[in-house]
């Protein structure tokens, strides 16, 4: 039975602090329906309880995603704000916005970066977030994140993929470069929206994959030495406002959950259980204490594949093992795909709403 008395606000910051909630909060963090399965959810919440997905999704998500206005300069079809474009590929039921474009490909040293024309954190009208912020609350007091710190991310969105890791061995100066210059924007980035927001921000999403489906991409010597201190700088700025980091990867990364922890995360975010060695009871005992976690259900398997029975018992697995003690916030572990059923997606959203056995 749905128990529910506390607003959103108060349920995930309750969790957050390892104490008891009305329910487990539920959240879509780095997740959204694609538009196939989406379309399909339509169809069958309209036919099976006349509400479209919106109304449905909206009685209960419990994080919502407040941004600024963009105010820099013009920018070519498919870019984004570091000269990156990305083209739509055809997967068929739908389509994917794939890099067709990496603008720092050809970068030899640092002297070739000064070319590039870098974003700068004016483009953004911060004042517009106070009233965005208004128009999230204003059905109900919610957790309200801001996003995007992926700092390895964007390097080699800019540099490509490959590229970034012949240069983290063979060109490290050039690497370094570019993560500094990643990291200083985005301390600047959320430094203004967090002055803005005075307090109404609870969350910063910052990213980076950093694992495969069977272990780490690079070394933990290697990501120790690139990556972890430009997030350890990101988040000591985030953390002087008294607002909680939750941190996204995909992947197996169990051998550097000690790091991020290290490095100042709050939330570890996405938890891919498929993935080798990710094991929530092993995750919720060795950090329990110390990380809060969200995500969980599995977009790689159970969603997809799974019966309506088969979902119901992973999150009520998840609930029990990542919920005891607070420090969980339900959700998918990433964008539920083109043919998910429509039956297993409200199977993992209508259980977390029944089920808290605390």
């Amino acid at each position: 039975m749905r128990r529910e008395t506390l607003s959103s606000r108060e349920r995930v910051q309750l969790a957050l602090q390892h104490q008891a909630t009305d329910r487990i909060p539920i959240a879509m963090v780095c997740s959204i329906i694609n538009p196939p399965a989406y379309q399909a959810l339509s169809e069958h919440l309209q036919r099976q309880r006349g509400l479209s997905v919106q109304a449905y999704l909206d009685s209960f998500i419990d994080i919502r995603e407040v941004v600024p206005a963009f105010i820099g300069p013009p920018l070519k079809p498919g870019e984004d704000i570091w000269g990156v474009i990305r083209s739509p590929i055809n997967y068929g039921a739908g389509s994917y916005d794939e890099i067709s474009w990496y603008p720092l490909a050809e970068a030899k040293n640092p002297g070739d970066l000064k070319k590039h024309r870098w974003p700068s954190p004016n483009w953004f009208d911060y004042d517009s977030l106070t009233e965005r912020i208004a128009i999230a609350q204003a059905e109900g007091e919610r957790c309200l994140m801001i996003t995007n710190g992926n700092i390895f991310e964007t390097t080699w969105y800019m540099r490509g993929f490959q590229q970034v890791f012949m240069d983290l061995v063979l060109n490290p100066e050039l690497a370094h470069t570019i993560l500094g210059s990643v990291t200083d924007f985005y301390i600047q980035y959320f430094t203004r929206l967090l002055e803005t927001a005075d307090g109404a921000v609870d969350l910063v999403f910052t990213a980076d994959d950093i694992a495969g489906q069977r272990g780490l991409l690079m070394s933990l010597k290697m990501w120790e030495e690139f990556i972890k201190p430009c997030h350890t700088r990101l988040n000591k700025a985030i953390h002087e406002f008294g607002v909680r980091v939750i941190y996204h990867s995909d992947g197996a990364v169990m051998e550097a959950v000690g790091g991020l922890v290290e490095m100042g995360i709050d939330v570890l975010q996405a938890l891919q259980f498929s993935a080798d060695g990710m094991d929530p009871k092993e995750l919720k005992r060795k950090y329990g204490d110390c990380l809060c976690f969200e995500g969980g259900v599995s977009v790689q398997t159970t969603l997809p594949f799974g019966t309506p029975q088969d979902v119901q018992r992973e999150t009520e697995e998840l609930i029990s093992t990542l919920g005891k003690n607070g420090g969980y916030v339900l959700g998918p572990s990433h964008s539920i795909q083109a043919g998910t059923p429509p039956e297993n997606i409200l199977a993992m959203f209508d259980t977390a709403l029944d089920f808290y056995p605390f």
